[in-house]
Order: structure tokens, then C-alpha cells, then sequence
């Protein structure tokens, strides 16, 4: 399951712009989900083969759900998941 030769991190999104993800590695992934108008990140390390397996479904693009994505698409998304924490304070 290891992915030599890959620069990290890789950045994926679901087709339909709800879900971003910033892959730091075979084992650990940022996920942010838009709700709504609310964004909530998500720090997993993998250490369930399910994880495990969603993170190389990721990175493979196989699955016609994940496209590729930049980093400052991640990081727009991730400014809105700032906002939406603050809201909830």
C-alpha cells in the first residue's frame, strides 16, 4: 500500500464540490465537508483497513467520484471551516 514515488500531499475532491481532501500521506488524510452553509474539517489516520483503502481509492483515481484538486481549493474550503467554527462558539 505504499506509494513510493508520490509527492505528498495530494489533493482530491468528490465530484459534486462537497468533500476536499488533502492526502499528507499513505496513512492520514484531511477531509472537509460542506454542509449547508457549514464546513467541518477532519483529521484521520488510518488505522482500519477500510481508512486504508479509502485513502488508496484517493489517491488511485479510479472511482469516477474523486477528481483531482489543488491545494488552494483546499485551503479556500478550509478558510470557510475557520468561519463556521467561530459561528458555533
Amino acid at each position: 500500500m505504499h506509494n513510493k514515488g508520490m509527492d505528498f500531499p495530494q489533493y482530491r475532491k468528490l465530484s459534486n464540490e462537497k468533500v476536499f481532501y488533502k492526502i499528507l500521506n499513505d496513512r492520514e488524510f484531511e477531509e472537509i465537508q460542506l454542509i449547508g452553509t457549514v464546513a467541518k474539517l477532519h483529521h484521520i489516520v488510518a488505522k482500519q483497513y477500510p481508512e486504508m483503502l479509502k485513502i488508496q481509492d484517493l489517491l488511485s483515481l479510479e472511482n469516477e467520484a474523486y477528481l483531482l484538486s489543488r491545494e488552494e481549493e483546499f485551503e479556500l474550503q478550509k478558510i470557510k471551516c475557520s468561519f463556521s467554527n467561530d459561528k458555533l462558539l
